[in-house]
């Protein structure tokens, strides 16, 4: 009975994803398309989410400035949940749906890109985010699923929305690990070009 279960979490997953792959294609081309215009004018991507999420912005960064797959220079990519000093003051001082707004109007420049990641498009810090990074002139790549939420309304022409065709977090955040592992793939191929096998 466990191991059915267990089974079927796997089936459950890999059907999203063949599911998802046609839809969020488009979009997840537009995002690199947008990072790798970032990147090399000189830009940068901020990322940013809760729980999980929070995972996969650092993730994110970790790859950007590590590597991916191959060997690169570092590109330039900061997760905005990650300095507990800045989290906890602003937390504090503040309140907990500015604590990565405050960040993004320090750090955010114009032509750089925020990479706003929330499973139900709800999420107030990040939704904060998108509006301080909007106000700087930034391109948004947002990271949703269950229809988008508030996210969905808030974003610009200008910006990406890849919104994950499920309801379930789990489901969700495992798309969401996909669609990073794809920017990270593509901005690599269009920065060094071909990979050669021989």
């Amino acid at each position: 009975m466990l191991e059915q279960r267990i089974q079927q979490q796997f089936f459950d997953s890999a059907d999203l994803k063949y599911a998802a792959a046609e839809i969020l294609a488009k979009p997840i081309a537009d995002a690199v398309s947008a990072v790798v215009g970032s990147i090399t004018g000189g830009g940068k991507v901020l990322a940013c989410g809760n729980g999980g999420s929070a995972s996969d912005a650092q993730h994110f960064a970790a790859e950007f400035i590590g590597r991916f797959e191959r060997e690169r220079p570092g590109l330039a990519a900061v997760a905005l949940t990650t300095d507990s000093s800045i989290l906890t003051a602003v937390g504090n001082d503040y309140n907990f749906d500015v604590i990565f707004s405050k960040q993004v109007q320090a750090l955010g420049n114009p032509g750089d890109v925020l990479l706003a990641i929330t499973t139900s498009g709800n999420s107030a810090n990040v939704l904060a985010a998108v509006e301080a990074a909007h106000a700087k002139e930034m391109t948004v790549i947002a990271l949703t699923g269950r229809g988008g939420g508030k996210m969905r309304d808030q974003l610009l022409e200008t910006d990406v929305h890849i919104c994950v065709p499920h309801e379930r977090t789990a489901r969700i955040q495992e798309v969401h690990l996909l669609v990073l592992h794809c920017l990270c793939d593509a901005v690599d191929l269009q920065l060094l070009g071909e990979q050669d096998n021989a």
